[in-house]
């Protein structure tokens, strides 16, 4: 019986060291999402800095606090630290090959930060992937279509990509094309569509309106019209004017075409 009580006791150290490595990996992880937070919103509420890098500091800072919980949690069991950082040596470059695509988009997440192309709120187009930017980590952008459709990029494909930034700029230009039958006034169907452009508060005088026959299309007249606003009226502008021009043209005798083909039968001899 004494030698099973030995026995048993032989494994309480282990069993502490265990408990111990649990209640340390629940601590650290607590701790590091509360810190994470703690500095995110930190930097959000500093007006020197923007909600991108409050993003990225806040996943740093949760891995760095994991990293030093993994460390002490490997102590208990008695890796020292110095011994920790020869295996950890010896050990690198079968990590680097095992892990190519998560250290990529690690070094990618480092570059959107240094270079910044987008930033938390814009709306972008990275390879034919669009939507408004809701964070960026250290691995990771994340996206969120107009439909409320989230999609997940790795930072390796972001950054190798081509990206279209609509939100880099305060301004953009709304470019527009009206069809008018070849019986109407050119001028008239300009003149009403630079007319409902001064009206509108939301289209700039600099630079001003350009409306211009663009096209003798095979069966309209096309009107080009270009318009500056602010980046946020952009679709409503686009949207009201479509309408207006539409309800102007058919108020004031403006004809709009159906396309058209023309049929020829040959008869035969």
């Amino acid at each position: 019986m004494e030698g099973l009580y030995e026995e048993a006791g032989a494994y309480w150290p282990l069993l502490i060291n265990v408990l111990q490595a649990l209640v340390f990996l629940v601590v650290g992880w607590v701790v590091a999402g509360v810190a994470s937070g703690l500095v995110r919103r930190r930097v959000e509420r500093s007006p020197r800095f923007d909600d991108t890098i409050g993003g990225f500091f806040a996943s740093m800072v949760k891995w760095l606090i994991l990293a030093v919980v993994l460390i002490a949690v490997l102590q208990l069991f008695g890796f020292q630290a110095t011994s920790l950082v020869a295996v950890l040596g010896a050990a690198t470059l079968a990590i680097g090959l095992a892990l190519q695509g998560t250290l990529s988009d690690l070094a990618a997440g480092v570059m959107l930060m240094a270079f910044r192309p987008y930033r938390i709120g814009q709306y972008v187009d990275i390879d034919g992937t669009a939507g408004t930017v809701k964070d960026l980590n250290l691995f990771m952008t994340e996206l969120v279509t107009p439909d409320n459709v989230q999609i997940i990029m790795p930072n390796g494909k972001a950054w190798g990509a081509v990206i279209t930034n609509f939100s880099a700029h305060a301004t953009r230009r709304l470019d527009l094309t009206f069809n008018i039958d070849y019986d109407d006034d050119a001028d008239k169907a300009m003149k009403m569509i630079t007319d409902l452009a001064a009206k509108d508060e939301r289209v700039h005088d600099d630079p001003a309106p350009w409306v211009r026959l663009v096209n003798l299309g095979d069966s309209s007249v096309d009107l080009g019209v270009r318009l500056w606003c602010s980046a946020a009226d952009y679709w409503d502008l686009k949207f009201d004017m479509t309408k207006r021009v539409k309800e102007a043209f058919d108020k004031g005798g403006v004809t709009i075409p159906y396309p058209h083909s023309v049929e020829i039968q040959k008869k035969a001899s």
